[in-house]
């Protein structure tokens, strides 16, 4: 079975069927990534992201140097790319992208209501998804590479305990214990970064 960085090499190397190979791997990891980032990610939004993800492996595969597995730097580069999509999102809700409608406008004409319903959630719950992501991503970015790759492989990539210890050539015992301390150090640097507010305090 071929490895990770002979598939990678031979789609430096401009090997077209490599390329066809590599999005045939990655391609459901990094939609699955993607949907679970957001409760608020459609299908049709997480179709999206993934094309602009793969766009972008395209035009910077030269840059990855193997400091970490090429599934954490490609689902880096997904969250990333998530990111631009919400602040994008957040943006148009505020009316950046608004369309214009006629103050006769009526449901038996051609033309738009002046304030129709959308299916899509408010610029306030949209706001608040994006910070939350953006404090998540902040936190994990205090993690050292080892932790930071684990728990993405995990809960972003959707990694079965297996699949991770092949990836990560441990042995699965391993992997549960560096996760779970992982997990504790993750949670530790949130209560540092981010402490709960005392909902009783005047």
């Amino acid at each position: 079975m071929e490895t990770e960085e002979a598939l990678v090499a031979r789609c430096s190397g401009g090997v077209h069927a490599a390329w066809d190979e590599l999005f045939d791997k990655y391609y459901g990891v990094v939609s699955r990534f993607v949907f679970q980032l957001s409760a608020q990610f459609s299908h049709e939004d997480t179709e999206e992201i993934c094309q602009e993800t793969f766009v972008s492996l395209v035009r910077n595969l030269s840059s990855f140097q193997g400091k970490s597995s090429f599934q954490t730097w490609l689902l880096r580069i997904a969250s990333n790319k998530a990111m631009d999509f919400r602040s994008k999102a957040v943006a148009a809700k505020r009316g950046g992208n608004a369309p214009h409608v006629s103050l006769n406008g009526t449901r038996d004409g051609d033309e738009l209501l002046i304030d129709p319903p959308s299916p899509r959630p408010g610029p306030d719950a949209l706001l608040q998804t994006a910070e939350s992501f953006q404090m998540l991503r902040a936190v994990l970015d205090q993690l050292g590479d080892a932790c930071r790759e684990i728990i993405e492989l995990r809960y972003y990539g959707d990694l079965s305990y297996a699949e991770i210890a092949s990836e990560l050539q441990l042995n699965a015992k391993t992997v549960s214990s560096r996760l779970s301390k992982c997990l504790d150090q993750l949670g530790a640097i949130a209560k540092k970064s981010f402490p709960v507010r005392d909902s009783f305090a005047v």
